[in-house]
This record gives C-alpha cells, sequence and structure tokens, in this order.
C-alpha cells in the first residue's frame, strides 16, 4: 500500500493526538526553531513549517506566539535533541526521538521504561539501528483538479523528490531528509498549500507480529509515548 498509507496510519493513530498532549509538543517544535533561526517566519524556514504544521492542528494564535517568545529573553527555554535506540518486547526495534531540557531526567525516564519492561526490552548504544531506518522529508497536502502530476513530479524531482504517492485526495512527496530545505522552497513556488511538512523515520524492513505480540509492544510504546520529552517514536512493525 506504500509509504502514504503507512504515513496516514501512524498519523491517525498517534497515541498523543489529544491537544493535551500535542500542542505541547508542536509548541516545543515551535520554541526550538525560533531560537535557532530567529523569530521571524518570513526569514526563518524551519520556524515557518513548524507554525505551518500548527496550524494544521488547529493550535491556536496565542499557543504559537507565546512559543515563539519562550524563544527569546532571559528565560528563554534552552532544548537540546537527543535520540534513543532499543529492542522491544519481541525483537521490536524501537527509535525515538526527543526535545528536553534537562537531558539527565530524559535518560533516566527512558532507561526506566525499559528496564521495568518485563518481555526482554533492552536499550542498545547509539548508532546499532541508524542504518535500519531512513530519515526521509515528508509532505502532505491536497490534490486539486487544477494539478498536473507529470508536470509536478518533474518540478519536484529537480528539488531532490524521490518519490510521489496518491491516498485518499492526498498528495504525499517524500525525499531524502537533507533536501527538507530544497523540496520546501519548492513547494512554496509552487504555491501548494502543504498540510503538513515534517523528517520521518521509516523502517527500511517491517516485521509482522501477533495480536500477543503487539499487545506487550503497545505497553511500552505507550509508556514511552507519554513522556513530556519524547518528540516522536518509530519501530518495524509491519
Amino acid at each position: 500500500m506504500g509509504r502514504a498509507f503507512e504515513y496516514r496510519r501512524a498519523a491517525k493513530e498517534k497515541r498523543w493526538d489529544k491537544m493535551s498532549r500535542l500542542f505541547p509538543r508542536l509548541a516545543k517544535t515551535i520554541t526550538m526553531a525560533a531560537k535557532e533561526g530567529g523569530p521571524d517566519p518570513e526569514m526563518n524556514a524551519s520556524l515557518r513549517t513548524a507554525i505551518q504544521n500548527a496550524k494544521a492542528q488547529n493550535m491556536p494564535k496565542d499557543n504559537i506566539e507565546a512559543a515563539i517568545k519562550r524563544a527569546s529573553g532571559s528565560e528563554a527555554e534552552n532544548y537540546v535533541e537527543v535520540t534513543f535506540e532499543g529492542k522491544g518486547p519481541h525483537g521490536v526495534l524501537i527509535f525515538i526521538e526527543c526535545a528536553t531540557d534537562n537531558n539527565n531526567r530524559t535518560v533516566a525516564n527512558i532507561k526506566s521504561y525499559f528496564n521495568k519492561d518485563k518481555v526482554g526490552a533492552n536499550l542498545v548504544p547509539n548508532g546499532s539501528l541508524e542504518f535500519m531506518f531512513s530519515r526521509t522529508a515528508v509532505f502532505e497536502f491536497e490534490k486539486t483538479e487544477e494539478m498536473d502530476i507529470e508536470e509536478l513530479e518533474l518540478e519536484l524531482i529537480d528539488a531532490g523528490m524521490e518519490e510521489i504517492e496518491e491516498n485518499d485526495g492526498m498528495l504525499y512527496v517524500y525525499g531524502d531528509y537533507k533536501e527538507f530545505g530544497n523540496l520546501s522552497k519548492k513547494l512554496e513556488e509552487l504555491n501548494i498549500d502543504v498540510k503538513n511538512a515534517s523528517l520521518k523515520r521509516f523502517a527500511n524492513d517491517s516485521i509482522e507480529f501477533s495480536e500477543e505480540q503487539l499487545a506487550d509492544i503497545e505497553k511500552l510504546i505507550d509508556k514511552i509515548e507519554e513522556d513530556d520529552d519524547v518528540q516522536a517514536v518509530y519501530t518495524n512493525i509491519a
């Protein structure tokens, strides 16, 4: 069914899709982008994308402005991006992305989730699973009647696109993560209203698990995703 189906399914099934979890994660992304590239979205492509994604999730304007303000001043929040890699129950591979202002807290929390798992979960050294996941730039937008898909493909291939897929009236553009900026700029030039733009990790080889095994796996993933420092969790579940 392709990556678009998997991407949409994952988006729909996110356990943190409730506003109480989603908005803080979006706000943290905005703050980090503003601190790194400045508070003006016109001059900061990363911030522009973060704001765009927040608006797509109906995040209030006041929340967005507050997140930008938190990036400046004497009380500016300093977030660091960290990743963790591990093997969960029944050998499932787990890649975790975090953004934290207290690395010691985050490390201790993530370790505790794996250590408390009763079905053989354990963390592995960073870099052990990196090659098993492909980091990919993903752009999602509606297909309109006036769009010429073949012409669009030609435009985007020059900007670094590797693949384009259609699903349920939506188009998904994929490219190497290094091409995120080029693809984002090209889509802006084409006046395409991107609904979501992000960097995702896709497992190079997915594995089928039984319902019983998935129940064990979900328990651990649920616990990880409840952590406020966790931004995203990826697995090799088919």
